[in-house]
């Protein structure tokens, strides 16, 4: 393996539309009559409310530590730094299980607006899944799509964020829009009922919300090529997040302002039949939502390519999975085999259908959880363990925000439980989280048989010094 760095190239502009890109992506146009629907309007406010502060409270705790220890991998080396060499891979391949998810997600949820902008494409079946028939152009669209993703991501984080800050104004933009027409047009009548379906209502929708806000933890992973001050690195990532709680929370009450709860129930778009509507029933307005949803799906499609290229370059460079995977690219300095890897699971997930939208939801989210209770322990550890590591964005209060987060993720993981109301499906969820558990044991041993602990730990301990 070469010796080559990653290049410090990003500023506040690429970090901040990276990040919040990331975040925002395609959820809100095609899953926000979800959580209207199982929670009431209120209640799918209050899930985001609470799936925000644990966030917020979560990206505190990596503020701190991406400012202390800005490297590639972010949670890996926290969790290592902390606990030890086995902490830091199950957390990071958690979170990998996270990115990878979203990746997947984005390359089924094209396919699925376009099914608005031209409707009956879907032809040629090929298969019926869980009820759903895949057909040769729908998955088509998605596996394109993914090819083309990949291609961006593995010419250079430059273009990645160029064309993620190009797409995130005009993902605004609509968003503005529907608010807006909302606010006008809409009333509070619609938003009846209020609260729906009672705790197991409100908990189905807080267990999607980690999903729907992973994003801002791609600044870590990216924290090497970040050409900003150590504290600013924790401020931006800050902002990101309080952005994407105040976007989320606006678009469930302008959605739900606008259509009643039948026309919620009969819509397979609602975000752009809610814009549609506020501007007296004008497609086109619709359709500009729906471009705006597709800046989303494409602005989340390229951070977490970053984000889980990144962590798995991280854990390869270490030696905890094969090293090839975090060679970089001669010319456009990317982790290209670990862009690779990613881009051939997305642009398996359109054979899936449209139904793997929620099992990737699911499982993915599941992963984020896991990862983000690590990084609160590690929080907490490292303010005992390491009182004087140099700390640009220190947070007040001690261990406090730490503990906080890491009971919040905690308690949310458990929603995705056998016996709880909220838990996975079986078997297409437990079997993607089971699956990428067996897959990720396999690779560790492998890794730890050919290239040593001490060598693990050798380069870890050494990486951390680069920053101390």
């Amino acid at each position: 393996m070469s010796n080559q760095q990653l290049k410090k190239i990003l500023g506040n502009r690429d970090v901040l539309a990276l990040a919040f890109g990331a975040m925002i992506g395609w959820g809100w146009v095609v899953t926000a009559g979800i959580w209207i629907t199982e929670a009431g309007s209120m209640g799918a406010v209050l899930a985001f409310a609470i799936g925000g502060l644990l966030v917020v409270l979560v990206g505190l705790t990596y503020a701190e530590l991406a400012s202390a220890l800005p490297l590639a991998g972010g949670e890996h080396v926290y969790s290592y730094k902390a606990i030890g060499r086995v902490a830091s891979f199950i957390t990071t391949w958690a979170v990998i299980l996270g990115y990878v998810s979203v990746v997947a997600f984005e390359a089924v949820a094209l396919p699925t607006v376009f099914e608005y902008l031209v409707p009956n494409y879907s032809k040629g079946y090929l298969y019926t899944i869980a009820s759903w028939d895949v057909t040769f152009t729908w998955a088509a669209v998605g596996i394109l799509g993914s090819i083309f993703i990949t291609w961006i991501n593995y010419r250079g984080i430059k273009l990645s964020t160029a064309i993620t800050f190009i797409l995130t104004i005009v993902i605004i933009l609509a968003g503005v829009l529907l608010i807006t027409g909302s606010t006008v047009s809409g009333n509070t009548q619609n938003m009846q009922p209020l609260f729906d379906k009672g705790m197991t209502g409100l908990l189905t929708v807080v267990i999607m919300t980690p999903f729907m806000f992973v994003g801002f933890d791609v600044i870590p992973q990216a924290a090497e090529e970040i050409n900003l001050p150590q504290k600013k690195i924790g401020q931006l990532l800050i902002v990101s997040v309080v952005l994407a709680v105040v976007w989320y929370i606006a678009i469930i009450l302008g959605v739900s302002r606008v259509l009643s709860p039948s026309e919620i129930s009969n819509s397979s778009l609602v975000t752009a039949d809610a814009m549609a509507k506020a501007f007296g029933n004008s497609n086109l307005m619709g359709n500009i939502l729906v471009l705006g949803g597709i800046g989303g799906i494409l602005t989340s499609w390229i951070g977490f390519y970053v984000g889980g290229s990144r962590a798995i370059y991280a854990l390869a460079n270490a030696g905890m999975l094969p090293k090839s995977l975090g060679d970089l690219h001669p010319k456009h300095n990317t982790p290209y085999k670990a862009i690779l890897l990613i881009g051939f699971i997305s642009s398996i997930a359109p054979l899936l259908g449209r139904p793997a939208l929620v099992w990737l939801v699911d499982a993915g989210g599941l992963g984020l959880t896991v990862a983000w209770f690590m990084v609160g322990i590690s929080f907490i550890i490292l303010r005992k363990k390491a009182p004087h590591m140099n700390r640009p964005f220190k947070l007040k209060g001690g261990t406090t925000i730490g503990w906080l987060a890491a009971c919040m993720s905690g308690g949310v993981a458990l929603l995705y439980m056998p016996g709880m109301p909220s838990a996975l499906i079986w078997p297409y969820e437990w079997l993607i989280v089971g699956l990428w558990t067996i897959l990720g044991i396999i690779l560790y041993k492998v890794s730890m048989a050919k290239y040593g602990k001490e060598s693990v730990d050798k380069h870890m301990k050494d990486e951390i010094n680069r920053v101390a």
